[in-house]
């Protein structure tokens, strides 16, 4: 593509014969850039000096930015924003992931479509029986974004809660668990998994519920442990792996009220103990980009 465009630009011996890239307009070249994804438009910068202011303006960037990014930045300490006066820049900080409420949620904007997606670890959540180190404990790993994840030994009561309040952009969204049966870690560089505390999950299924603060709820059950369960990914053995288990979807018309999600998986049937469990986190994604991901499209 480049030899074709510097072809139309030059004659045979070199010499200029017409107009160029570089004789466009920045303002045409930014009405452009706002039909663009922000990798495309990034690559497209380094093509000359023209594109490049393009792709630094703030009226393509402001485009780019969830129409309520005033509110995300918000959640972040004053210190990590105020320097910031392009929106390239806003853009560029919101789609890493950016730490709030004590360190426990994450937010971050897909970095091609500019959507908002969020995280919630276990430590953000209630787990019945957390303090007491005879049912559960913390184990600090790398598999984990927030570097730490919740192990369960053994319970007969089991509940996990957990809320957010957070002012999503309209959006439909998709809420998952992602839980990992067996406990992992590494010997000699490699990744080993134990199981012999892993038991209960295939007796009665666990159930996934999410409710939100104008009404909507949604609600799934799923035996953990069942190996008769044939899974498109993982096949009907799902030991080892971390897995990520769809609750429902929820649908956001207005940013203003800040919608409050509350969400829950528990499997209260006290006549069998249940162990051997990963928490995670909880992961709040729009739909079409958790199909996405789950197919290989988006990273």
């Amino acid at each position: 593509m480049g030899a074709s465009l510097s072809n139309l630009t030059e004659g045979a011996n070199g010499a200029a014969i017409g107009p160029g890239l570089g004789d466009i307009p920045e303002s045409c070249v930014a009405c452009v850039f706002t039909y663009l994804t922000p990798p495309e438009i990034c690559n497209l910068a380094r093509l000359n000096h023209a594109f490049r202011g393009a792709a630094s303006s703030d009226s393509v960037w402001e485009k780019k930015l969830p129409r309520n990014y005033l509110d995300l930045l918000d959640l972040l300490p004053p210190d990590r924003h105020k320097g910031l006066s392009k929106k390239k820049d806003i853009y560029a900080l919101l789609s890493r992931p950016v730490p709030f409420d004590d360190g426990n949620k994450e937010l971050w904007l897909d970095r091609v479509t500019g959507r908002v997606c969020v995280s919630i670890s276990a430590k953000g959540m209630a787990i019945t029986g957390i303090e007491d180190r005879r049912y559960w404990n913390w184990v600090a790993t790398e598999e984990s974004r927030f570097h730490v994840v919740a192990y369960l030994q053994q319970i007969w009561w089991f509940e996990v809660d957990g809320v957010v309040k957070f002012p999503f952009p309209p959006d439909i969204y998709t809420l998952t668990f992602r839980l990992h049966l067996g406990r992992f870690a590494k010997r000699l560089g490699r990744r080993v998994c134990h199981f012999d505390q892993t038991h209960g999950w295939e007796i009665k299924p666990v159930r996934f519920e999410l409710s939100t603060s104008d009404g909507q709820q949604a609600s799934s059950e799923c035996c953990l442990d069942d190996t008769d369960e044939l899974d498109e990914e993982y096949g009907n053995h799902k030991r080892g792996y971390w897995i990520e288990y769809k609750v429902g979807e929820f649908v956001v018309t207005d940013s203003d009220p800040t919608s409050e999600v509350r969400f829950s998986m528990k499997q209260i049937d006290c006549t069998h103990s249940k162990g051997g469990l990963c928490v995670d986190s909880v992961f709040i994604i729009p739909n079409d980009l958790k199909e996405r991901k789950r197919k290989g499209v988006v990273k």
